[in-house]
């Protein structure tokens, strides 16, 4: 078995973006396919090493990139910058979420009926807005992720499965953001869980955040066992 790598260009109008391809080569038949959605920084290592991950489970792993080739924030103040222009136009969000499942979806490598997506912190977000828009995926994975809907949207059927991987003590989506993604979902007629992680804050997947004050703590178990709980949804998934 060997991982091989791929970086893809595709268009948005005049914007050049840039997703990363990973996948095992031990195979020519097409595979599941999970899209990996960055945070607010951008798409840089970390996700890179997600969509490795999910290619050594047998999986294409995609991470894309929202922000334009090779546009990484520098800091809080930068990467909020960027962010905040997705958050404060989510038809645009929704546009270039889209675009990534259809292109993934005709990759050689994968099999475009067994399609999921997953994200973290800000890709969190994404990933649930792609489910909102009723996109045909099979699931989506939020890792302490935001909650908040688009205003003014319409609800529209959910056919993604969703899973949602909180800690319960995260300063940016407190429990009543939780009980209202909850009644949001069942709503929209998904196939929902949410699995929160006690004494457990924001980003407790990244092992480079330790900011208290902000509320952003790596906490390992919560990692280890958010990440159990992707893998068996994945399976359960794409059984």
């Amino acid at each position: 078995m060997a991982i091989q790598e791929q970086l893809i260009e595709y268009q948005d109008g005049d914007k050049l973006l840039e997703g990363f391809l990973a996948w095992d080569d031990s195979s020519s038949a097409p595979r599941p396919g999970v899209l990996v959605s960055h945070a607010w920084a951008g798409r840089d290592e970390f996700e890179c090493q997600k969509a490795r991950d999910v290619a050594a489970k047998g999986y294409v792993g995609f991470a894309l990139d929202l922000y334009g080739k090779g546009v990484l924030g520098g800091g809080p103040e930068e990467n909020t910058k960027l962010m905040m222009r997705f958050l404060n136009d989510r038809v645009l969000l929704k546009r270039r979420m889209t675009q990534v499942l259809e292109l993934v979806s005709e990759l050689e490598q994968v099999d475009s009926s067994k399609i999921a997506a997953m994200g973290f912190c800000f890709g969190g977000l994404c990933v649930l807005d792609l489910a909102r828009s009723g996109a045909d995926l099979q699931g989506v994975v939020s890792f302490h992720g935001l909650f908040n809907p688009p205003e003014g949207a319409d609800v529209v059927p959910i056919r993604a499965k969703v899973l949602a991987l909180h800690g319960w003590d995260d300063p940016m989506v407190p429990p009543d953001q939780v009980t209202a993604l909850a009644k949001e979902l069942t709503d929209a007629g998904a196939d929902w869980q949410i699995h929160g992680y006690g004494q457990t804050t924001h980003a407790f997947t990244n092992q480079a955040a330790n900011d208290p004050d902000m509320g952003t703590v790596y906490q390992p178990n919560a990692d280890r066992r958010s990440h159990q709980a992707l893998w068996n949804f994945l399976e359960e998934l794409f059984e």
